[in-house]
């Protein structure tokens, strides 16, 4: 990433991932992300935090994570994203969320089976993993790092989140 915002989180989906479409027909998909944390404090009893995290998938990287399901333990890797909005009733509304550039599964405590995409046509998105196409990002999207509100709307497609 050119603007140096990277991110790496490492926990378990809280929920199945939610396919939407934006009106041109650019896929986006939702993640919720638990990720826990172990530890002992100063007098050694072993504690526990969790913190919970929405992860915004566009494009093919949408469509491909609709093979997770709720409990699978997953790698993230993205940038922090801070947007804002104004409600209907005139309410502001502020959330950070992570937007992924790649997911995939935890591999500590698992197996997986990995099925390659067929490529597409000339300029068509996924390229079987030679790592040119399938961008997680919308052309001309929220590429700005944290901070950086994109208006009043979601993204550039104008549309709230969920």
């Amino acid at each position: 990433m050119a603007n140096g915002n990277t991110v790496t989180l490492i926990g378990n989906l809280t929920r199945e991932p939610e396919m939407r479409f934006t009106p041109s027909g650019a896929g986006q998909a939702i993640l919720g992300l638990a990720v826990s944390r172990r530890y002992q404090d100063k007098s050694g009893e072993w504690k526990e935090e969790s913190g919970f995290y929405n992860i915004v998938c566009w494009r093919d990287l949408a469509e491909n994570v609709q093979s997770l399901s709720k409990g699978t333990r997953v790698i993230v890797t993205g940038s922090l994203q801070w947007r804002q909005w104004q409600t209907e009733a005139g309410e502001k509304k502020t959330v950070i969320e992570v937007l992924a550039d790649e997911v995939g599964p935890s591999l500590r405590w698992a197996r997986a089976e990995v099925q390659r995409n067929e490529r597409k046509g000339p300029g068509g998105g996924y390229d079987g993993g030679s790592g040119g196409g399938g961008a997680s990002r919308p052309t001309g999207g929220p590429a700005a790092g944290a901070g950086a509100p994109t208006g009043g709307g979601y993204d550039d497609f104008g549309e709230e989140p969920f």
